[in-house]
């Protein structure tokens, strides 16, 4: 190693102070050391320290680990969760100004962790508690010879398979008494007969996004399954704002670890690695996205022509949505080089690109391509007697896979042991599954 304990305590203080004076307010950080093969194993468990165990963990760890042995595949530079203290992941092979790069990185995505409005409702003082608990009654699940691991795992399958078909605006879930107690106060105050209709005892009163969510409050099952329900809904509700805010997160930490490092004044020697790393890491991708890339330019943007008051506004109120359509302009998205591209007949085509007439379209293309804007929006519309369960698809143009659909509804069949159907249209035309 090209560097000691000491030397990144030295490092971190330097860091922080200057993180400090710019104003920026994040978790303390544990930093762990390790090496490259555990760094995979993080990875496979999304950073967890503490994780249940399933079959798709080990598949990623595998994939992941050949790929690297390969060549075909690098690792991430830096690895860090949203707790509190959070806690990032060095890896021992890094050079010295790599680490250094790394904790400046990870700074900045502690405190979009604990600012960005998204993540208000993770609780990340008590995530990996929760992990740790959660991790135990499952191994107590798979080892109770009444239940065992076949049971297990098909469960959370099912879960994994809708995990975040949930409120995806951060509020939180209310159950059918709670819903009733709102719309009995509604009626109460209601002048217009609006909620005369109303029969205060449908299930759902309101169509409902969290599937898994109403599924545990209304389905006949074991304590134990309705358990591990509520520990992937949790999980869901820990990582959908990591998902709803790739860009601008990526775009912070980068733009912190630029103007950090900057005023660290290296010396030659670290110096002209660092830049050449910083360039790796915000290089434009060929015919892709790279989150670093599009979130820092941004970023510098923001603070070239409203200051760098208005880069915290943005990093405390937006996702990657809203901070798309409000700050991506024109001159932005040409000197981007953005477009749009779809399949047509078996090939890809272009489009859209971002010239005065298209740069919109390009952006709206975008909008509709990050965060979990990909992710289809299903809601529990009805529960219907004898039991069955009625899904409706919130269509937004795009159909749904069937293969896909057809597994999925399988899979609440499987939470809900019950029948499910969904509804969405295909081709235009209505669809039921």
């Amino acid at each position: 190693m090209s560097w000691t304990i000491d030397d990144l305590q030295h490092w971190d203080e330097k860091i922080k102070k200057i993180a400090v004076d710019y104003g920026l307010d994040w978790y303390p950080i544990n930093y762990e050391i390790c090496d490259y093969y555990a760094m995979i194993g993080h990875m496979a468990y999304h950073g967890l320290p503490t994780h249940y165990d399933h079959w798709s963990y080990g598949k990623s760890f595998e994939r992941t680990h050949q790929s690297y042995n390969a060549g075909v595949e690098g690792l991430p530079y830096e690895l860090i969760i949203n707790s509190s203290p959070s806690i990032a992941y060095l890896m021992r092979e890094n050079p010295l100004y790599l680490q250094i790069l790394i904790m400046a990185h990870c700074v900045g995505h502690s405190d979009f962790f604990k600012n960005n409005r998204m993540f208000k409702g993770t609780r990340p003082e008590s995530v990996i508690g929760r992990m740790r608990a959660a991790k135990k009654r499952i191994q107590e699940y798979v080892e109770d010879p009444m239940i065992g691991i076949e049971q297990v795992e098909e469960v959370i399958d099912a879960c994994h398979a809708l995990q975040f078909q949930i409120n995806r605006d951060g509020s939180e879930r209310r159950t059918h008494k709670e819903m009733v107690e709102y719309y009995r106060a509604l009626s109460e105050r209601d002048n217009d007969g609006h909620y005369v209709v109303y029969d205060i005892e449908t299930i759902p009163l309101e169509a409902d996004p969290d599937i898994m969510g109403f599924i545990a409050e209304h389905g006949k099952m074991h304590d134990w399954k309705r358990d591990i329900i509520e520990i992937c809904r949790d999980e869901a509700y820990y990582f959908m704002p990591q998902i709803q805010t790739k860009i601008m997160n990526e775009g912070w930490a980068s733009f912190w670890h630029y103007t950090i490092c900057h005023d660290l004044q290296f010396d030659d020697e670290n110096h002209l690695p660092f830049l050449k790393m910083h360039n790796a890491v915000i290089r434009p991708h060929l015919g892709g996205l790279n989150p670093y890339h599009l979130g820092f330019v941004i970023f510098q943007d923001i603070k070239k022509r409203f200051g760098l008051e208005e880069c915290f506004v943005a990093r405390e109120s937006l996702n990657d949505v809203s901070f798309i359509r409000q700050y991506l302009t024109a001159e932005l998205a040409m000197e981007l080089g953005l477009f749009s591209w779809s399949e047509k007949k078996r090939n890809w085509t272009i489009d859209e690109i971002s010239d005065e007439d298209g740069w919109k379209k390009v952006r709206d293309s975008l909008c509709a391509s990050i965060g979990d804007s990909g992710i289809p929006v299903i809601k529990v519309e009805a529960l219907e007697n004898y039991g069955r369960l009625v899904l409706r698809h919130d269509h937004d143009g795009r159909d749904l896979i069937l293969d896909y659909s057809d597994r999925t509804v399988d899979h609440v069949r499987t939470l809900w042991n019950h029948d499910v159907v969904l509804h969405t249209y295909v081709e235009g035309d209505p669809w039921e599954i």
